[in-house]
């Protein structure tokens, strides 16, 4: 079976799962006759929803088979052997996911296909569950003691639950995987399979001229009878809105909003505002010109008599510039602001825009006096780096030394903030971040799907987790996105000596 053919069960399989109708997924993905690791998986789970034990050990045997690292197979092989009631087994496949996290809290299927996050404290939840099951109590302690410190989010209070039962020698719910979650093909593979006519359809164009032999491209050419000496005057088109207005004086933008035209240009009035600003149409482009810069156009004045104009000089190579002096520019009322042709009241805006330089600059608007707690978290946002990782440090008043940010520096950072701007340095702390290993991209690699990270050669990448032998997950320029292991090598010395 075709590659094609696969993908494009594999999409119809899951479509009827959207659709409610798992029973037809397992028949489409059961015909598929090459079954990868993502396949077996999806086979597995069905039949796990099913209740039909042993067709979903067989096909997880299948997926951990093909993909000896995909942790969330070993996972729910585990959840199939518990619910079989081999504790044994059960606990070697959960301990054999916890293994596969290498260290990290946990790990985020989606890049791959499979909106789920498979979590170290669950995985460890279910470790001490499957232990309890086998009348090791203490060590089930351990376990959601661990799991305790791992959580990270306040929705993981079943430990909580499952920590008071295991004290009190009672057992506690399984964590499982959602039922209806399963590995989806490539977007963008999928997009290919449909057919696209890139030439459409062919056309007969016929002449309606007697005798026209001609054959080619060019465009008709009429052929009549007492063509006038004189050609007619053309009509005067006039676009679907506006007003024709001719341009008196040169008038450069200071703003994006704002539109440069040349003295003699004609362009069209959308709208005038009350604050003598008009807004125009100028050679396809639309924008902001003083209205005081122009003068309304007759139209068929000037299609049925010629415009008069002064005589040049056979010298001069350009017109000669207005008599009259140009206006002066619109001025808004005191206290308001044009930002993106609207307007802002200034005397209501108490904020502050907080630069932050990074591996890359960022910008954050933020009201001022903030604690510094409320700064840290939403420059971790907007990183996506964990706040206990980052320093930060403000330039001090009146020196060049650059100080770690506390709680008790803010009010001095705030003193240092000049006409509502802040400028920070933002770092990650050596040692917390340690545990992710350094890699140094051998060769560039650009990205197909959105799920790849795309670097240049010689980019430093920080190694999130291992996908599988083949395929890393890493972040480098403030991205995170998978990439093959086969274009980096380890990163020795200090990472900072190539430049990101």
């Amino acid at each position: 079976m075709s590659f094609v053919s696969t993908l494009r069960q594999w999409d119809e399989a899951v479509a009827c799962v959207e659709q409610r109708d798992p029973d037809a997924a397992l028949r489409i993905f059961l015909s598929i006759e090459e079954k990868n690791s993502k396949i077996a998986f999806n086979i597995g789970c069905l039949c796990l929803n099913n209740s039909d034990l042993d067709e979903a050990e067989k096909a997880f045997d299948g997926s951990i088979g093909k993909d000896e690292h995909l942790a969330v197979a070993f996972f729910q092989r585990g959840v199939t052997f518990y619910k079989k009631e081999k504790f044994e087994e059960s606990l070697l496949d959960f301990q054999q996911a916890f293994k596969q996290l290498r260290g990290n809290q946990l790990i985020d299927y989606t890049p791959l296909g499979l909106r789920y996050k498979l979590y170290a404290c669950e995985v460890l939840h279910n470790i001490g569950l499957a232990q309890a099951q086998l009348g090791k109590w203490e060590k089930a302690q351990e376990n959601l003691l661990t799991a305790l410190s791992l959580r990270a989010d306040a929705k993981f209070s079943h430990i909580d639950h499952a920590l008071d039962a295991i004290l009190k020698h009672k057992l506690f719910p399984l964590v499982e995987v959602r039922a209806g979650l399963l590995f989806k093909p490539n977007k963008k593979y999928v997009a290919e399979l449909e057919k696209r006519d890139y030439l459409g359809k062919a056309k007969v164009v016929a002449s309606v001229v007697p005798a026209d032999e001609f054959s080619g491209f060019a465009p008709l050419q009429p052929q009549i009878d007492n063509v006038p000496s004189i050609p007619k005057v053309p009509e005067v088109l006039r676009v679907l809105e506006g007003e024709p207005h001719t341009v008196l004086y040169e008038f450069v933008p200071e703003t994006k909003e704002e539109l440069a035209v040349l003295p003699g240009n004609i362009v069209f009035v959308l709208h005038r505002g009350t604050d003598n600003w008009a807004s125009v149409v100028f050679n396809e482009k639309r924008g902001l010109v003083p209205y005081n810069f122009l003068e309304p156009l007759d139209i068929v004045t000037m299609t049925s008599k010629p415009v008069e104009t002064e005589a040049l000089n056979e010298n001069d190579d350009i017109p000669a510039p207005p008599r009259r002096a140009a206006p002066s520019r619109p001025v808004a009322p005191e206290g308001l602001k044009t930002v993106n042709a609207k307007t802002v009241n200034t005397r209501e805006f108490s904020g502050c825009v907080v630069k932050v330089h990074f591996q890359f600059t960022i910008a954050i608007a933020i009201a001022h006096g903030q604690p510094y707690g409320v700064i840290l978290q939403m420059i971790s946002s907007k990183l996506k780096l964990p706040a206990s990782t980052l320093t930060l440090r403000y330039a001090k008043e009146g020196s060049a030394e650059r100080v770690i940010i506390e709680d008790s520096e803010m009010e001095a950072v705030w003193n240092s903030a000049k006409d509502g701007r802040l400028t920070l340095w933002c770092s990650v702390t050596e040692g917390k971040s340690a545990s992710h290993a350094k890699v140094v991209a051998l060769y560039s690699y650009e990205s197909s799907t959105p799920e790849d990270l795309e670097f240049k050669q010689g980019n430093v990448i920080t190694v999130l987790s291992k996908v599988n032998d083949e395929w890393l997950e890493g972040q480098c320029n403030g991205k995170i996105g998978i990439f093959p292991s086969s274009f980096v090598e380890p990163l020795n010395g200090d990472p900072h000596t190539s430049a990101e």
